[in-house]
């Protein structure tokens, strides 16, 4: 079936020589993005911060004999993921993210906001052709029927993997993004035990 939602992960990075200017210039950033996102019709449920990391950065270039490596700032980052409910706008949504500063895209990955139907029509549909066999099984050996005695399910909705992936330094001029969400696949698995009856 068709996926109706997407999830993209985005975020940015910046760099400074002290840790709270790092933070602080992320921040502004951050705030640009979400702006951008809020404005692009992304509800603000559907966007949730997915990690925060500040780190010391180190040139290791240069060096000479007995110098460690030189402190050159901290790196500050920020990623958010993206749910989005109109999966034909993920593309014009990755190339507002990069207008609006976003420095890391990493998706889409598509699903279903509500695989359940599906996994149930899969259900139905599993346990008919184990029925059906089962009888086929019972007939070719002399049996009348197959009566079901117990079920065991594995297996459910499993979306593919993300279609795109990409890293940005800056925003260029560009043909729009362009995403093709394809078809998901949604399978159950059954163990079906069945008594043969004359």
């Amino acid at each position: 079936s068709a996926p109706d939602m997407a999830t993209i992960n985005t975020g940015v990075q910046t760099r400074a020589l002290a840790a709270k200017d790092a933070m602080a210039q992320n921040a502004t950033q951050m705030d640009k993005l979400i702006a951008a996102l809020l404005k692009a019709g992304i509800e603000r449920k559907d966007i949730q911060t997915s990690g925060t990391n500040l780190n010391p950065q180190y040139d290791y270039s240069n060096r000479t004999d007995g110098q460690g490596p030189r402190f050159i700032g901290y790196e500050a980052s920020n990623q958010l993921t993206v749910k989005v409910r109109k999966i034909d706008k993920a593309g014009e949504l990755v190339d507002i993210m990069v207008g609006a500063g976003a420095t890391n895209i990493n998706g889409p990955s598509f699903g279903l906001l509500n695989p359940d139907k599906l996994l149930d029509q899969a259900r139905v549909n599993a346990l008919k052709t184990a029925q059906t066999r089962a009888n086929l099984y019972a007939q070719a050996s002399g049996y009348k029927s197959a009566r079901l005695v117990g079920i065991s399910e594995g297996g459910g909705y499993s979306p593919p993997m993300p279609m795109v992936s990409m890293r940005m330094d800056a925003a260029q001029s560009a043909p729009a993004t362009k995403i093709e969400p394809g078809q998901i696949s949604t399978s159950i698995s059954l163990n079906v035990q069945y008594v043969l009856e004359r």
